[in-house]
């Protein structure tokens, strides 16, 4: 039977999540492949954003394909594992009853992987966004061997997997500092750790024994922890729409999130938002540059600067009013103000969500922030943009790179549907 094109006149259905008109689009004159290969990842994608489990006929209405067409579509995607058709809910109304789909929990399962300065962390999850298992280790990774940190990561990852169940991995990511050249899965340059061309895929794929079916992705930290903040599940958007994210470790970086995706730029270099320059007089950055934001905000500086080991001893301090403390901490916010001014000005975002370290220390950041903004931002008086510190973010980046991982899953999924087949 030939493929359809969706149909422009499908009515939403309030329960949806988000406007999904974008994922109607056709393209006049595609392969009957390609529209097939289209329309399961339509379908898919629905089912995965709906905020309550759809139908068959709500997923018709939805993307503008008919019930014939979804119905098929469904019963491929069922017969590979990646949704499962709950029982009938009672209506109330005649007619046969409505079957709820929903993401298939435990069957099919992502691996998001951090490594960063002072730790490295590991999250395996599954379509319906639980977490099956974690792992997280502290250290010091600056300047240090690559082949060994990351082969340590690799020995975190194979005790998650094993104690995440039987499901089956369908895709890979790991979150890094600095630039990095996706498409070859290398890190270009990361100054706090001291790593430059390092192939990171290449040795963790080896490292982990993956198979030519897993995908792994190599990307930047801040892009993967905004994924926490723009989906609430892998395919379901939150409700928060633009917003810029930054992220608070040993350096500062950030992600712009545009319609539900990260504007990364040509390069995908785009967020450096810790090398805009706040003094230029200001201390030397590890960049080689002085006065960055990162050289004011980023964790280790703000830290030295207040005289404490720990965040914890720093917000101890900050509570106690000492001077030190509270001086750190206003020029940390009065630096990332200067900053996310800049930013703004450039990209007119309406939210800012601030996490790391910089979100547990919103108390004390973010008025000195606001300060730089009020007087900064040129359309301030017209909307000003909202703050939202985010204190409790656990490994934020590894969560993100684990929704991350289930992209290639989400654009093509006949890719798996040809694996499940053959096994």
């Amino acid at each position: 039977m030939p493929e359809e094109e969706p149909s422009g006149a499908a009515e939403p259905l309030k329960r949806r999540a988000r406007p999904t008109s974008s994922l109607r689009s056709g393209q006049p004159g595609a392969r009957q492949s390609d529209l097939r290969e289209r329309n399961l990842s339509l379908v898919f994608r629905q089912v995965l954003a709906c905020t309550e489990p759809p139908s068959r006929a709500d997923v018709s209405a939805l993307t503008g394909l008919t019930r014939s067409t979804v119905s098929r579509l469904v019963d491929e995607l069922l017969g590979g594992g990646m949704l499962l058709e709950l029982e009938a809910l009672g209506t109330g109304r005649a007619g046969r009853p409505a079957l709820p789909l929903v993401p298939a929990a435990g069957a099919l399962l992502s691996l998001g992987m951090e490594l960063n300065v002072s730790h490295m962390a590991v999250f395996v999850m599954d379509l319906d966004g639980t977490v099956l298992a974690s792992g997280t280790e502290d250290g010091d990774y600056a300047h240090s061997s690559p082949t060994a940190v990351l082969g340590r990561l690799a020995e975190i990852t194979r005790s998650a997997l094993a104690e995440s169940g039987s499901g089956h991995l369908v895709g890979a990511a790991i979150a890094v500092p600095g630039l990095v050249d996706s498409n070859r899965g290398v890190l270009l340059r990361a100054p706090n750790l001291g790593w430059v061309d390092v192939p990171v895929a290449e040795i963790l794929r080896a490292a982990l024994a993956l198979g030519d079916d897993v995908e792994l992705v190599v990307g930047n930290e801040a892009d993967f922890a905004a994924e926490t903040i723009a989906m609430d599940a892998p395919g379901k958007p939150s409700e928060l729409g633009d917003f810029l994210y930054i992220s608070g470790e040993t350096g500062i970086g950030s992600s712009a999130v545009v319609g539900a995706g990260v504007a990364g730029g040509r390069h995908g270099w785009a967020g450096e938002l810790g090398h805009i320059c706040a003094d230029p007089n200001g201390p030397l950055c590890g960049c080689g540059a002085t006065g960055c934001v990162e050289a004011f905000a980023g964790a280790k500086a703000v830290r030295e600067r207040a005289g404490v080991d720990t965040i914890e001893e720093l917000m101890a301090a900050a509570e106690q009013d000492r001077p030190a403390a509270v001086e750190a901490l206003r020029r940390a916010g009065a630096a990332l103000g200067v900053g996310v001014a800049a930013a703004l000005n450039l990209l007119d975002l309406p939210v800012v969500v601030i996490g790391g370290h910089l979100g547990r220390l919103g108390k004390w950041v973010v008025p000195a922030m606001q300060e730089q903004l009020e007087h900064r931002v040129l359309a301030y008086e017209l909307s000003p943009p909202e703050i939202i510190p985010v204190a409790n973010d656990v490994s934020p980046a590894a969560q993100g790179a684990a929704l991350a991982a289930f992209t290639p899953l989400l654009a093509h999924p006949s890719a798996w549907l040809e694996v499940a087949g053959a096994a």
